[in-house]
């Protein structure tokens, strides 16, 4: 979980950020391409009639991505990123079949997020420098929605079956680089992790199984972005 003193200094940050005055370039706004990549881990499914060794998977995805960024000084910058909430498939893991219903490989389960981060990047070398590395941290949330057991899911349920996630908050880093074009334009390449925690539960008529999901997502982004 992110220290006190950390959080503090973003969403002080934060309030420097929209609270100061504006001027000349000191807003960008950037869109472009999320590739995300799962390294999840997660617990046994367990509860009601669930025989062991029940584990699951994530697909990755791709999205369109999408930042806010104010600059606070000529190194400082507050970074509020996001993409559009794309839907992430779950892929049972383990035996064969449970019973004689198919069970490894099958997509259990589908989900949408919605997972902004907020930033506080670094940048390096002079300001007047067109190519521009730098080094972030923050929070990120992630909210989970539009969660659908599959028929192959309800198959190894045991009938219709509805799933929560819980909601989660941790820790990001990013880095990246920048490169400044003519009037305005600007390209930068990042990439990014995060703390991304969830608490799944299954439900079949009151037949409740339960895991916990460790996502660890990483992500490149490739973006072009506009200064006003």
């Amino acid at each position: 979980m992110m220290k006190p003193t950390l959080a503090s200094l973003i969403v002080s940050a934060a309030w420097v950020a929209w609270s100061a005055p504006v001027a000349a370039q000191d807003n960008t706004v950037r869109a472009g391409i999320y590739i995300i990549r799962y390294h999840s881990s997660a617990d046994d499914i367990s509860g009601a009639f669930a025989p062991s060794g029940l584990n699951l998977d994530l697909k990755n995805v791709n999205t369109v991505y999408f930042a806010y960024i104010r600059r606070l000084s000529a190194h400082l910058d507050l970074e509020l990123a996001g993409g559009y909430p794309p839907k992430t498939e779950t892929v049972a893991r383990g035996p064969a079949t449970v019973g004689s219903v198919p069970y490894d490989g099958q997509i259990i389960a589908t989900a949408k997020w919605f997972s902004p981060t907020l930033l506080l990047n670094y940048k390096f070398l002079d300001e007047a420098s067109p190519v521009r590395p730098y080094a972030g941290i923050g929070i990120n949330y992630t909210h989970f929605y539009d969660r659908t057991s599959t028929e192959a899911g309800n198959a190894v349920s045991g009938g219709p079956t509805s799933i929560s996630l819980s909601d989660s908050i941790g820790p990001a880093a990013t880095v990246g680089v920048f490169y400044r074009l003519p009037q305005n334009w600007s390209v930068d390449a990042s990439f990014s992790m995060a703390k991304v925690k969830s608490k799944l539960e299954a439900n079949t008529s009151g037949a409740i199984r339960r895991t916990t999901i460790d996502f660890k997502p990483t992500a490149w982004v490739i973006s072009a972005g506009y200064s006003f």
